[in-house]
């Protein structure tokens, strides 16, 4: 990726996030995409990285990939879709919007050579690309293609052996001149030579290891078979394999094509004719019949022959048409001896006819081709004569075979031959133009091959056949000198000074006129091909790295095979090799690059095991140089690495590239090697990327306050200024932390999964690193910490956020930082503990010296994130903490004000320390049980001081009917319940554990007592209250006992009044407005406590003490008999009270006690007597059930 495709990507991706695609998502994917976007695409790393060519698509997409699967991997299990079809979806989407409205990878004409060259190239490809390379114009290449004859593979080939040939020459010039380069010790310098010897002989048994196509399915030769052993360079040796004629055996095809025959008068003109054809020791072939009167057919005939001079014979025959005739008539016959270089288009031919025959002029038109088999180099007719081949002057037909590609054969030919007559092998043999020889009669223009001990004389007929044949045998002998015509020398060197002159004369005409005459000769033997090998790779390596693929430093597979086959050809060592291409990757390293560190360790693990003797590519040799450069490289290297370590959030931003890290530690813990063998203590390599870490922290963070500018406002800012910048900054910092956990961790996921010690160490290192970093943040942190106001508690967040952080970090945890963090707000959070101890006890002192306690609308669990309570600064006097108000969309009633106010701070206090995760354990401990404890105290204080305004209110209330129990009683009830209920949250810790030596769960359970022994004394006492009212109505009906003076007058004005009006009953108004009492206080305290469990103990006694009441007042009256109103009201009230108690839930146990069965006995009995006596005056009212009775 460029700049370029860098911004689209953005603004694509901006697009989307602007609802601008028509790319549907949900929420949780454009989250990620915006995370995305937000942390990664705008980060300066990645487009640092991206200018810098190290960043491929790839990348981006699994960057992407990475941060989902943690994404996805939170969310929640879905019914019948799977968290990898999400992955999918949400990966096919991203591929949606980084491919925008057109395909990204669709631009046209771009780049068009380097898109493909990842592939493997063509020649073609392979020539266009190396003209970009190295500046070459196409007409230049154009040029020298042609003068060089690349397009001819002999032409080729033969050059490569002059070359090797040329090699073998200066190695040997160097030995007898012992010019040799300056090695380490002296003994390599014969060793030298070997290698270069060995390095030809390699390629020279490599190019003779290429099979040369023979032309023939059924002619396949075995190759040549030669020993292993210094023949190659002992050219002309008589221990070499010396061919036999049977190996230089050669396959031909033929085919003869008739077309028609003139002049045929001898027959009639409705007789059939045809043509047979045949080469003489092969098969016969006919054509079609035809008439006599137009002897024409185009029939082809194919024949394959070994004959390099095979007769073809082609004769006429008409059919005879006497009854005894066993054979055709023929007419006529034609011999043709054709060779490779006879022609190919029809001819006519003249026929030899039979004696007596009238066709004298009888013509046939055929054509006769002949093919040239790959491997025969050239044929043709010559004159020679040779010591120890062709001893005669003759001429003779020669062929030019090739047998492998080191081995070449002349050979002479005769008729009707396979295997030659005579033949010569051309190995060692120099060949070049002679003048013409006197006394040899035959032939005009002359050449010769010359050997130690051997010189053969040729001829041919004219100029051009004799250059031909040079130059088919010069490319034969691979000699290194170039024969040149005696005119043509002198008309391309007019000086007489000698010339390489390996290149068409048409060509070099031209080369001259556009100036590239000096590169078309040049001879390649007498170059420095170790500094031009330098300048090519370092031009391919930069064509590379700007090509469009992030190719971090490698080459592509067409590069490598130029420069592998350069340096083969030209033997370029490889240290040379890999020392030029360490260099320059270092140098496109410390220039921005991005280059791979696993191919800077295969280059430098190459020059390190051949600098120290262990031969990677058998190269034994060392020189001078190629130490001192190592030696330099090897510094170079390790101050780049060492940057690299130190830098490596920005030269290995996102752990991009993949595993880059690790490959860097470990090409850095080799370059620290003393030597090849030795490995380096692991303290040592410890030690160096400790260094590295150490400044990489401070480089981080120094980066990290510029970008938040930190600086500019730590200097003038207010306090709370202050503080919200290290909170910023602190979030930037755990980003940093958790990246390079993310990020660049994957040594320490490799150590751990591997089990592999090379860098168990780095977990450590990286701890440290981030400890050191964190201690650069400190500096800032405490001295925002300073500027802060005494008694303010808007620090708190910055600790939260930390601890959380580090908390969770199994390396940073308790760690230098982390203990510095808690040293630090330890004081501030016990004084805040302390003055919020202080604000509550005030709170209740005076909350509930004024409390009116009414009832109001718990929060205390409805609000799970209420801020917690400011405490202002308490010098001296405590101040009012502001009245509490209940939100209004509270709908149950509980405590009073105070009492909600006093449990909301206590669990908010408690939530507060429980969120600040206290990571040390023994003080987390100390602040759960302070707080406990201090619940403890607040609670008794509370339930205390309600139990005593319970008891003065009730006190103050009146004991009659009118009594109805105030909304403030069953307020501070509700108080004594909310307590109950608050201490298991508020004041529980794990049970057995000590406190101040008195185990805790004893110091819950005095809570737990008091709270129990209160409930049941301010039940006891308004069960007192309300039962004085029942006594109370008792005292009223006292008046009607038995022989009181009141009893007899009411009885007596009652019965006289009666007479003259309606008189009301007494007694029933009595009766009814106590059930009222009961009832309507029944339905208060069922509405108004929240507690069904005291409700049902507080009228299980009430009925209970009732009935006791009834059973004594009636116990005292056992002698007497009840009035009968007295009798009326106390059945109405107590079959009333049995009824309510047990609508209410009092259970059947408790309403049929001992003592109800005593008042229910004493009353039916009472019931029976008044009936006796007076059956009208109960007026309908029984102790008997009766569901007709009223309310």
């Amino acid at each position: 990726l460029n700049k370029q495709q860098l911004q689209m990507l953005k603004e694509r991706f901006q697009a989307f996030l602007n609802g601008e695609t028509q790319i549907v998502a949900d929420e949780a994917f454009c989250n990620a995409v915006r995370s995305y976007y937000e942390v990664f695409l705008k980060s300066d790393r990645v487009a640092r990285m991206v200018h810098s060519g190290g960043c491929s698509a790839n990348d981006f997409r699994d960057v992407f990939k990475k941060n989902i699967e943690k994404r996805v991997r939170s969310l929640p299990e879905i019914d019948g879709l799977s968290k990898e079809t999400v992955l999918s979806s949400w990966l096919a989407k991203y591929d949606a919007i980084y491919r925008g409205e057109e395909d990204f990878c669709k631009q046209p004409n771009r780049m068009a050579l380097s898109a493909v060259s990842e592939l493997i190239l063509s020649k073609e490809q392979l020539y266009e690309m190396f003209q970009q390379i190295l500046g070459i114009k196409k007409l230049e290449h154009q040029l020298i293609y042609n003068a060089c004859q690349l397009d001819n593979g002999d032409e080729q080939a033969a050059q490569i052996r002059r070359e090797l040939d040329g090699r073998l020459q200066l190695a040997e010039q160097m030995a007898r001149e012992r010019k040799f380069p300056k090695f380490v010790t002296r003994e390599m310098e014969n060793m030298y030579i070997e290698e270069l010897r060995s390095s030809v002989n390699l390629l020279m048994a490599n190019l003779e290891s290429l099979p040369v196509s023979k032309g023939g399915p059924e002619f396949k030769l075995q190759k040549l078979k030669r020993s292993q052993n210094s023949a190659f360079l002992d050219i002309g040796d008589e221990n070499e394999v010396q061919l036999s004629k049977s190996d230089v055996v050669l396959s031909f095809t033929l085919e003869i094509v008739i077309m028609e025959v003139q002049g045929l008068k001898s027959v009639a003109p409705n007789r059939i004719v045809y043509c047979t054809m045949e080469v003489e020791g092969g098969e016969k072939l006919q054509t079609d019949q035809a008439e006599a009167s137009r002897p024409q057919w185009g029939t082809q005939g194919d024949f394959t022959t070994t004959h390099p001079r095979p007769v073809v014979k082609v004769k006429l025959f008409t059919e005879s048409t006497g009854v005894l005739a066993l054979e055709d008539k023929e007419l006529g016959r034609v011999v043709l001896y054709p060779t490779s270089n006879s022609p190919k288009s029809p001819d006519l031919h003249k026929m030899i006819v039979p004696k007596n025959s009238q066709d004298n002029d009888l013509k046939i038109k055929l054509a006769v081709r002949m093919d040239k088999p790959p491997h025969m180099k050239h044929c043709g007719y010559l004159y020679a004569l040779g010591q120890k081949v062709w001893k005669r002057w003759k001429k003779r037909y020669f062929v030019l075979v090739q047998v492998s590609q080191y081995t070449f054969a002349m050979c002479s030919y005769r008729e009707k031959k396979s295997e030659p007559q005579e033949l010569m092998q051309l190995e060692g043999y120099t060949v070049d133009y002679t003048a013409p020889h006197t006394g040899l009669q035959g032939g005009r223009m002359f050449f010769n091959a010359v050997k130690e001990g051997d010189t053969v004389i040729f001829a041919s007929d004219d100029e051009q056949d004799r250059i031909l044949w040079v130059q088919a045998m010069y490319r034969a002998t691979g000699q290194s000198y170039k024969p040149v015509p005696a005119s043509q020398a002198q008309k391309m060197n007019p000086k007489g000074g000698n010339v390489n002159t390996g290149i068409s004369p048409l060509y070099t005409d031209r080369g001259q006129k556009h100036g590239m005459d000096e590169f078309i000769s040049a001879n390649p033997c007498k170059f420095d091909h170790a500094s031009l090998f330098r300048l090519l790779q370092r031009q391919t390596l930069d064509h590379r790295l700007n090509d469009s693929y992030s190719c971090l430093g490698w080459f592509s597979p067409g590069q490598v095979f130029v420069l592998d086959e350069y340096c083969a050809r030209y033997g370029v060592r490889g240290c040379h090799r890999h020392l030029c291409y360490l260099n320059e990757l270092i140098e496109h390293s410390e220039n921005g690059s991005v280059i791979d560190p696993t191919l800077l360790h295969y280059s430098f693990a190459f020059c390190a095991s051949h600098v120290h003797g262990n031969r990677p590519d058998g190269i034994g040799t060392v020189s001078v140089e190629e130490k001192e450069r190592f030696e330099e490289i090897k510094d170079r290297l390790s101050s780049l690495l060492e940057n690299q370590i130190s830098h490596f959030r920005y030269c290995f931003p996102f752990g991009r590239p993949e595993g880059a890290l690790k490959a860097t530690l470990s090409l850095l813990e080799r370059v620290l090697m003393k030597d090849i063998a030795t490995p380096i203590p692991a303290e040592e390599v410890k030690k160096v990327v400790r260094k590295c870490l150490e400044k990489a922290a401070l480089i981080n963070y120094t980066r990290l306050t510029e970008y938040a500018k930190i600086e500019e406002t730590m200097n003038q800012a207010t306090p709370a200024r202050k503080l919200e910048e290290v909170l910023h900054l602190a979030e930037l910092c755990i980003e940093v932390l958790q990246q390079n956990e993310e990020h660049h961790s994957e040594v320490r996921l490799d150590c751990i999964l591997s089990c592999l010690q090379a860098f168990a160490w780095w977990p450590e290192l990286l701890a440290e690193h981030a400890e050191k970093f964190l201690s650069l943040y400190s500096v800032d942190m405490d001295s925002a910490l300073e500027a802060q106001l005494q008694d303010s508690w808007d620090s708190f967040p910055l600790f939260q956020l930390l601890n959380n952080a580090l908390r969770n970090d199994t390396f940073l945890c308790n760690g230098k930082f982390h203990k510095h963090l808690q040293e630090i707000f330890v004081p501030m959070v016990i004084r805040y503990i302390d003055l919020m101890e202080s604000s509550i006890a005030q709170s209740i002192h005076r909350g509930l010296e004024q409390e009116s306690w009414q009832p109001v609308k718990s929060i205390t669990n409805s609000l799970p994130n209420v801020a917690l309570p400011k405490v202002p600064s308490l010098p001296l006097n405590l101040p009012q903490i502001p009245s509490f108000t209940t939100p209004t969309w509270m709908t149950s009633f509980n405590g009073s004000a105070t009492s909600e106010d006093l449990f909301w701070k206590l669990d908010a206090l408690q939530m507060f320390v429980f969120d600040l995760h206290w990571p040390e354990p023994e003080f987390a401990h100390h602040l759960e049980q302070r707080l406990k404890l201090m619940a403890t105290d607040m609670i008794e204080a509370c339930v205390k001081r309600t139990r005593i305004a319970f008891e003065l209110k009730l006190q103050k209330t009146n004991k009659s009917t009118d009594l109805r129990i105030p909304s403030s009683l069953c307020t501070m009830f509700n108080v004594l319940v909310d307590a109950k209920k608050q201490t298991a949250k508020l004041c529980i810790l794990d049970g057995g554990q000590e406190v101040s030596g008195i185990l805790y769960q004893q110091y819950h359970s005095k809570i737990d007592d008091l709270i129990e022994e209160t409930v049941k004394e301010i039940i006891s006492l308004l069960v007192s209250k309300v039962v004085s009212v029942l006594e109370g109505v008792l005292s009223k009906l006292s008046r009607y006992d038995e022989g009181t003076f009141f009893s007899s007058l009411v009885s007596f004005t009652v019965k006289a009044a009666a007479k003259y009006v309606d008189v009301p009953k007494p007694g029933m108004d009595l009766a009814d407005t106590y059930i009222m009492f009961v009832r309507q206080n029944q339905d208060i305290l069922r509405e108004k406590v929240n507690e069904e469990m005291y409700i049902e103990k507080l009228f299980d006694q009430w009925y209970s003490s009732s009935m006791k009441v009834i059973c004594m007042w009636l116990a005292d009256r056992l002698d007497l008999q009840l009035h009968i109103y007295q009798l009326k009201t106390l059945i109405k009230i107590v079959k009333k009270t049995y009824r309510d108690f047990r609508l209410q839930g009092v259970l059947e146990g408790t309403l049929n006690s001992k003592t109800y069965d005593t008042v229910h006995s004493r009353l039916t009995v009472e019931e029976a007597t008044v009936s006796v006596t007076d059956a009208g005056g109960l007026q309908g009212i029984t102790m008997k059930d009766s569901d007709e009775e009223e309310g």
